[in-house]
């Protein structure tokens, strides 16, 4: 058998195998290989497709008003909500969010 032949054939066994791994239901969150716990876009996405949390910029609209000026660092998933992070004269405050309703549902200062 010719090396081509063997290789190609090789390349072919190689891809029917791992063809089944990357096969997934849609809903499936996304894993990291070497944690078993998904990540924070993958819940968010899951989140919103299903009709449990409104758009971000939609969220940003209705609590970004309400700091008085704060600086807005970014959001992140906490469990099924959403906490989003500002920086007010040195301090960081978080500001913990419904991402059903956008109602803020809880506040902390570092």
């Amino acid at each position: 058998m010719s090396l081509f032949r063997t290789l190609l054939l090789s390349l072919c066994a190689a891809a029917a195998v791992a063809t089944p791994a990357l096969a997934r239901p849609k809903d499936e969150v996304v894993r990291f290989a070497s944690l078993d716990r998904p990540r924070d876009q993958d819940r968010a996405y899951i989140q919103k497709q299903r009709g449990q949390s409104m758009p971000l910029p939609q969220i940003e609209n209705r609590v970004l008003p309400r700091m008085g000026g704060a600086d807005y660092l970014g959001p992140e998933m906490r469990g099924r909500n959403l906490r989003m992070k500002f920086m007010d004269q040195g301090k960081v405050i978080w500001v913990d969010v419904d991402p059903m309703t956008g109602q803020i549902i809880g506040k902390s200062d570092d």
